[in-house]
């Protein structure tokens, strides 16, 4: 028999914003003890520099974390010119300096280079592992990191302002694995110079923006004084881009014990299975039988 996990059984979403300095294996941590949850994980990696939405699963919501994270995010950021970074942001140490400061209308026209299907290497300081290491950790032992090249989706790459000829300020829509450090350094490159991210705030992850973020000390706050049932977004929540299947009871259960059931007039493609109104798992239908991905206990 498995060991019983310690905590309480919640599940669903809480929208977390992360503050600047704080790893996101800490937020979760931080979640975990606030709530008792018995088990909980985000579904994004941000950066210590970085800020904003980060989305925690609590329970059941884990298993669906891949989801969140294969949607598009969204980013606000801060670039500074003339000065690249090991590290491409802040954090790092220089390692060259130079005098380009390009004109409004100069990073306007190069902009349209790094909308869509985009070929970027990733930051030598990253989580990608390197013969089962991650890459930040030999980069900080000194040992060369080449990383390949690889092709990453960006939806959206603005100007958003311009504060001093020194800085700029963007804003980002983009798929899974691409570096707003990197899209900074290439961006730098092409008009001559180079440059790095001095503030990073991720304002949108799937479904989940910052409007529904709050603080650790604001859930903190809330979990004292509300219930729980009034504070975490439900699990199917990260789910609403994928069509409702209503199925009945016994189909449902049928379902849960990883048994194909037959809706005859269902489109192909992959659903939310529910029965008055629980969600009962993330399924898979092709020519009218359904069969279960994930099954949810709720």
């Amino acid at each position: 028999m498995g060991r019983r996990r310690r905590g309480r059984p919640l599940h669903g979403w809480l929208i977390i914003d992360k503050e600047a300095g704080a790893t996101s294996a800490r937020v979760v941590a931080a979640v975990r003890r606030i709530t008792g949850a018995a088990k909980a994980g985000h579904a994004g990696t941000l950066d210590p520099i970085a800020t904003g939405v980060l989305p925690v699963a609590l329970g059941e919501a884990t298993k669906i974390m891949s989801h969140v994270t294969a949607g598009t995010k969204s980013y606000r950021f801060t670039m500074r010119w003339g000065e690249a970074r090991d590290t491409d942001d802040a954090e790092g140490t220089i390692i060259a300096t130079d005098d380009v400061r390009p004109s409004d209308t100069e990073i306007a026209a190069a902009l349209p280079a790094f909308v869509g299907d985009v070929w970027q290497v990733p930051p030598t300081y990253s989580a990608i592992k390197v013969g089962g290491r991650r890459a930040y950790d030999l980069a900080r032992e000194g040992e060369a990191v080449d990383l390949p090249a690889r092709l990453v989706r960006v939806d959206r790459f603005e100007l958003v302002s311009r504060p001093d000829p020194e800085t700029a300020v963007f804003e980002v829509d983009c798929g899974p694995g691409a570096y707003v450090r990197a899209l900074v350094r290439d961006l730098a490159a092409r008009l001559g110079g180079s440059g790095h991210v001095t503030a990073l705030r991720r304002t949108r992850v799937g479904r989940f923006d910052e409007t529904a973020a709050i603080s650790l000390a604001k859930l903190e706050e809330l979990w004292q004084s509300a219930p729980p049932a009034e504070t975490l977004l439900p699990v199917e929540t990260a789910l609403v881009d994928i069509p409702a299947l209503a199925l009945t009871g016994p189909q449902a259960d049928r379902l849960c014990n990883g048994q194909v059931i037959r809706v005859i007039g269902t489109p192909d493609g992959t659903v939310c299975a529910m029965n008055a109104g629980r969600l009962v798992a993330l399924a898979q239908v092709q020519e009218g039988e359904v069969r279960p991905l994930r099954v949810f206990n709720l």
